[in-house]
């Protein structure tokens, strides 16, 4: 199967749409995630492709900076993992490599940390990252893994947005098209999330672009 590393970014568009259980977190932590959350859908969805890295770096060290602040959000350790998933993908080819394993350490810090985080985001983020990434002797992919963590992902959230839209991706590079029309189709149906108007829009629109692709193969 085709690996698609070059093309991370757009998958990994995952983490400017999760929403936030405000309640649920520290108020300074909720902030910070909003703020970095809509930063990062501006930078995915509105800058011009070669000036997204270096926007992308400057957030990730702000991420960093919080996480300094605050270890044991796991919030934020999902987030950390989002940004350098999608700076891989725009940086691209073996470069990338190492970005994509930051990210997974921070995913799974995450996972060790609160597993049901951001509705299961880590879950979501890390299988795209393992059915996107080259698998060994480059990188880590592992379909395998990738399935397991995105049924999880669902079973903590079957019917959001980013679960399906990556659990359709998924099905379509295992030659699975029928089920995954079904997956993007149900995607499409998720109501929408204040305060995430533009990821959503972003979202449904990768999900048509797919969903056209496989009408036409």
């Amino acid at each position: 199967m085709k690996r698609r590393l070059a093309t991370l970014a757009l998958c990994l568009s995952l983490i400017g749409l999760f929403s936030l259980p405000l309640m649920a977190m520290d108020q300074d932590i909720a902030s910070a995630l909003s703020s970095i959350q809509a930063r990062w859908a501006e930078i995915h969805y509105k800058m011009p492709q070669a000036q997204q890295e270096k926007a992308l770096a400057a957030l990730g060290s702000e991420v960093d900076t919080l996480i300094a602040g605050y270890p044991n959000a796991a919030e934020l350790q999902v987030w950390a993992g989002i940004v350098r998933s999608t700076q891989a993908g725009v940086h691209g080819g073996l470069g990338a490599l190492k970005l994509v394993k930051q990210a997974r350490r921070h995913l799974e810090t995450s996972l060790k940390l609160d597993p049901r985080a951001l509705d299961g985001s880590a879950y979501t983020s890390l299988g795209a990252l393992y059915y996107q990434v080259p698998g060994w002797p480059l990188g880590f992919g592992d379909d395998d893994k990738a399935e397991r963590y995105l049924k999880r992902a669902l079973n903590i959230n079957p019917d959001g947005l980013d679960a399906l839209y990556f659990w359709g991706d998924y099905l379509h590079e295992q030659g699975h098209d029928a089920q995954a029309r079904q997956a993007l189709e149900k995607a499409l149906q998720a109501p929408p999330r204040e305060g995430r108007e533009l990821a959503d829009a972003g979202r449904r629109e990768e999900i048509r672009r797919l969903l056209g692709r496989l009408q036409s193969e």
